[in-house]
Protein backbone atom coordinates (compact mmCIF):
# COMPACT_ATOMS: atom_id res chain seq x y z
CA UNK A 1 0.00 0.00 0.00
CA UNK A 2 3.34 2.16 0.68
CA UNK A 3 3.86 1.99 -3.13
CA UNK A 4 0.81 3.31 -4.10
CA UNK A 5 0.72 6.24 -1.85
CA UNK A 6 4.20 7.29 -2.98
CA UNK A 7 3.11 6.76 -6.97
CA UNK A 8 0.02 8.95 -5.61
CA UNK A 9 2.12 12.01 -4.19
CA UNK A 10 4.67 12.10 -7.39
CA UNK A 11 0.70 12.76 -9.34
CA UNK A 12 0.53 15.32 -11.71
CA UNK A 13 -2.84 14.68 -13.08
CA UNK A 14 -5.55 12.96 -12.44
CA UNK A 15 -9.36 12.57 -14.05
CA UNK A 16 -10.44 11.65 -10.80
CA UNK A 17 -9.48 15.42 -8.95
CA UNK A 18 -8.07 17.47 -12.02
CA UNK A 19 -4.94 19.19 -12.03
CA UNK A 20 -2.88 18.20 -8.71
CA UNK A 21 -0.45 20.92 -7.73
CA UNK A 22 1.99 20.87 -4.75
CA UNK A 23 1.17 23.66 -2.07
CA UNK A 24 4.20 25.97 -1.87
CA UNK A 25 5.80 26.44 1.29
CA UNK A 26 6.87 29.90 2.67
CA UNK A 27 9.57 30.97 2.90
CA UNK A 28 10.75 31.68 6.63
CA UNK A 29 11.99 34.68 6.97
CA UNK A 30 15.47 35.90 9.42
CA UNK A 31 14.15 38.37 12.17
CA UNK A 32 16.03 41.35 12.98
CA UNK A 33 17.99 42.29 15.70
CA UNK A 34 17.09 45.97 14.96
CA UNK A 35 19.97 46.84 13.28
CA UNK A 36 20.76 46.93 9.33
CA UNK A 37 23.85 46.40 8.13
CA UNK A 38 25.40 47.64 5.56
CA UNK A 39 28.79 46.28 3.50
CA UNK A 40 30.21 47.93 0.48
CA UNK A 41 31.65 44.74 -1.68
CA UNK A 42 33.74 45.16 -4.72
CA UNK A 43 34.60 40.94 -4.71
CA UNK A 44 33.46 39.49 -7.75
CA UNK A 45 31.83 42.21 -9.81
CA UNK A 46 34.80 43.12 -12.19
CA UNK A 47 35.85 46.37 -9.52
CA UNK A 48 32.60 47.78 -9.91
CA UNK A 49 31.09 48.78 -6.01
CA UNK A 50 27.95 47.61 -4.62
CA UNK A 51 26.29 48.22 -1.12
CA UNK A 52 24.65 45.43 0.44
CA UNK A 53 21.97 45.65 3.08
CA UNK A 54 21.26 42.65 5.30
CA UNK A 55 19.50 42.38 8.33
CA UNK A 56 16.48 43.71 7.88
CA UNK A 57 14.25 40.87 8.69
CA UNK A 58 11.21 42.16 6.18
CA UNK A 59 9.10 39.97 4.01
CA UNK A 60 9.94 39.94 0.10
CA UNK A 61 7.38 42.40 -0.41
CA UNK A 62 8.25 44.81 1.79
CA UNK A 63 11.91 43.96 0.90
CA UNK A 64 11.18 44.91 -2.49
CA UNK A 65 9.89 47.98 -1.45
CA UNK A 66 12.58 49.52 0.47
CA UNK A 67 14.82 48.84 -2.31
CA UNK A 68 12.85 50.80 -4.61
CA UNK A 69 12.95 53.85 -2.23
CA UNK A 70 16.79 53.08 -1.67
CA UNK A 71 17.25 53.02 -5.53
CA UNK A 72 14.52 56.19 -6.17
CA UNK A 73 16.47 58.14 -3.29
CA UNK A 74 20.25 57.50 -4.50
CA UNK A 75 19.29 57.43 -7.98
CA UNK A 76 20.77 54.15 -9.06
CA UNK A 77 20.02 50.62 -10.32
CA UNK A 78 19.98 47.54 -7.45
CA UNK A 79 18.11 44.26 -6.86
CA UNK A 80 16.85 42.09 -4.18
CA UNK A 81 18.65 38.72 -3.75
CA UNK A 82 17.18 36.49 -1.11
CA UNK A 83 17.28 38.69 2.29
CA UNK A 84 19.53 40.77 1.16
CA UNK A 85 19.63 44.60 -0.63
CA UNK A 86 22.01 45.49 -3.62
CA UNK A 87 22.21 49.09 -4.22
CA UNK A 88 24.96 50.10 -7.61
CA UNK A 89 27.83 52.63 -6.33
CA UNK A 90 29.05 54.25 -3.01
CA UNK A 91 25.91 55.78 -1.34
CA UNK A 92 26.39 54.69 1.93
CA UNK A 93 25.67 57.70 3.48
CA UNK A 94 22.15 58.25 1.66
CA UNK A 95 21.49 55.00 2.34
CA UNK A 96 21.89 55.37 6.11
CA UNK A 97 19.29 58.22 6.34
CA UNK A 98 16.62 56.41 4.80
CA UNK A 99 17.24 53.56 7.17
CA UNK A 100 17.05 55.68 9.87
CA UNK A 101 13.48 57.18 8.64
CA UNK A 102 12.50 53.59 8.72
CA UNK A 103 13.47 53.17 12.19
CA UNK A 104 16.73 50.84 11.82
CA UNK A 105 20.04 51.20 13.60
CA UNK A 106 22.42 51.47 11.21
CA UNK A 107 25.88 49.32 11.19
CA UNK A 108 28.54 49.83 8.28
CA UNK A 109 30.57 46.52 8.36
CA UNK A 110 34.03 46.84 6.53
CA UNK A 111 36.34 49.05 5.25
Amino acid sequence: MSSLQDQLSQLVYSTDKGRIKEEKSEADVTPSDGFAYVRRETKGRKGKGVVTITGLGLEPKELKALAKKLKQTCGTGGTVVGETIEIQGDKRDVIKTVLEKHNYKVKFIGG
